[in-house]
C-alpha cells in the first residue's frame, strides 16, 4: 500500500511516508519504500511523455494545443535560463508541496527539452531531498504527539 500510494501521483512520497510511518514501519524503511515507489513512474514517464505527444500531435486539437504549450513554457521559463535547468528542477521537485513532486517535475523536464539522464537525476535528487524533509517532519510530529498523549 505503501510504495503504491509513493507511486501516485496526487500524493507521492508526502502521503506514503506518514502512512508508512503509522503502519509501525521505521524512519528509514518508510524513506526506503516511499522513495523507490516515487521513482519508479519517473523512468516511464520521461521515456513516454515524448511518444505519447508526438501521437496526440498528428490530430489538429493536440497539435494546436502542444504547439501552444511547447512555444509558451520556452518563451516563458527557458529563454535566457537553460544554465540553471538542472538546479531549479531538482529544487522544484524538492519541495514538498502539492504540485511539485516527481510527476510534474517530469511534465517539467519534457516540457523544457530536458534529454533522459539529466532529467532523471535531476529528479531523483530532488526526490531524495523531499524524502528527507517529509521524513524528518513525521518523525518529529509522531515524536511530539507520543510526548504529548505522555504528559
Amino acid at each position: 500500500m505503501v510504495m503504491l500510494l509513493a507511486m501516485s501521483p496526487i500524493s507521492e512520497l508526502r502521503g506514503a511516508i506518514p502512512l508508512a510511518i503509522a503502519y509501525g514501519y521505521s524512519p528509514l524503511e518508510a524513506y526506503t519504500i516511499s522513495v523507490v515507489g516515487n521513482l519508479i513512474p519517473v523512468a516511464l514517464l520521461l521515456r513516454f511523455l515524448g511518444p505519447i505527444s508526438s501521437f496526440l500531435m498528428r490530430y489538429p486539437t493536440g497539435f494546436r494545443f502542444f504547439t501552444w504549450l511547447f512555444s509558451r513554457t520556452r518563451r516563458k521559463y527557458i529563454e535566457g535560463r537553460e544554465g540553471i535547468g538542472f538546479a531549479a528542477l531538482m529544487l522544484f521537485v524538492a519541495i514538498p508541496l502539492p504540485m511539485t513532486g516527481a510527476w510534474t517535475g517530469c511534465v517539467l523536464a519534457f516540457l523544457l527539452g530536458f534529454r533522459f539522464i539529466p532529467a532523471f537525476l535531476s529528479i531523483a535528487l530532488g526526490v531524495l531531498i523531499a524524502g528527507v524533509v517529509v521524513t524528518a517532519a513525521v518523525s518529529g510530529a509522531f515524536a511530539l504527539g507520543n510526548t504529548i498523549q505522555g504528559i
